[in-house]
């Protein structure tokens, strides 16, 4: 058995939710290496500005489109970024939420089924809930509410996981799937709700910083460009093994579909991140803390045996040269 990889070949890539925070990063780095990128947004939380440096690019193509409803276009991989990640965005609207992960993935699935493309799935550590097991592996099945405020993403992705599999078993379609854990850098909303973004803008305006609860539960941030290298390693893996047929020996490939997780397995308290934050910027802020939102996880930390092992993958960025990175982003936006 041997990797198998086709990525430093062009490409016609599909990239949903492509002006997006993720998606961005993603178009952008698929670009430099050579692919011809479909960028798919509704600008609901993806953002143009995001990918306007892009439109120049002779091999970049924007389609303003809602997965919900279904798309056909010729492409060779396909990766299904499409839908808000924040708890803010995703509550705003959770039956528009709940449709897009699950009519965006029969819509997508159906779409690499019909072209024969190999489509990827941006599932995430919600599927694990409030986790009774830590850190938390691939093979655990999770602690979700299903009846929550978050159920609407928690459950979403959890259903998507299952038609994507169920796509593979029935229709032999080639599927990836990774569980993305907590991911920041540059071109995070200001306005998303989440813990790096909101801490920074708060920081920076000198605003107090609101940690809810006591900011003793964990988490995991894994620095954008990471998380972009092991999304394509991810993609672009299988293997090519030899296999008896009747009296001689035939190739195949045979990829790993996941799930994998992928993430920052260094684990660090909400408080600790607050406290970074305000070192950096060297803001004024005074940290208050309000009650816990409902179903709020206590502690997250991806187990990543699995992406080392096969992809051999690791996060390279440490968190406090992320926060600088981050940290600047945000200052030239605020000029």
């Amino acid at each position: 058995m041997y990797n198998y990889r086709t990525y430093h070949i062009p490409k016609r890539i599909l990239i949903t939710g492509g002006a997006g925070f993720i998606g961005s990063h993603l178009s952008e780095r698929l670009l430099q290496d050579g692919h011809e990128v479909l960028c798919l947004d509704n600008y609901f939380t993806g953002r143009k500005r995001n990918i306007a440096h892009l439109f120049s690019n002779a091999r970049f193509e924007m389609i303003r489109h809602d997965i919900t409803e279904p798309l056909l276009v010729e492409v060779e991989w396909i990766f299904n970024l499409a839908c808000p990640a924040s708890p803010i965005h995703y509550q705003y609207n959770p039956v528009k939420t709940t449709k897009v992960n699950v009519l965006g993935a029969l819509n997508i699935l159906g779409l690499a089924k019909r072209v024969r493309a190999r489509v990827l799935q941006a599932s995430t550590s919600e599927v694990y809930g409030d986790p009774e097991v830590h850190p938390q592996k691939e093979e655990y099945w999770g602690h979700v509410n299903p009846i929550g405020k978050r159920s609407c993403y928690d459950e979403g992705k959890r259903v998507a996981e299952t038609l994507f599999f169920d796509y593979m078993r029935q229709s032999q379609v080639d599927i990836k799937v990774i569980r993305i854990f907590n991911t920041y850098g540059p071109r995070m909303r200001s306005d998303d709700g989440r813990v790096v973004s909101n801490f920074i803008d708060q920081a920076l305006r000198d605003k107090p910083i609101t940690i809810y609860g006591e900011g003793i539960q964990t988490r995991s941030f894994c620095y954008i460009d990471d998380m972009i290298e092991g999304m394509i390693r991810m993609m672009d893996y299988e293997t090519q093994e030899q296999v008896r047929g009747g009296d001689y020996m035939k190739p195949y490939l045979s990829g790993f579909p996941g799930p994998i997780n992928l993430g920052n397995p260094e684990e660090v308290s909400i408080l600790e991140i607050a406290r970074k934050v305000i070192e950096e910027t060297g803001s004024r802020s005074e940290i208050v803390f309000e009650g816990l939102p409902d179903d709020d996880p206590k502690r997250r930390c991806p187990d990543i045996d699995k992406a080392s092992q096969y992809l051999q993958w690791q996060p390279q960025v440490s968190l406090d040269e992320g926060l600088i990175k981050t940290i600047e982003y945000f200052k030239a936006q605020s000029d």
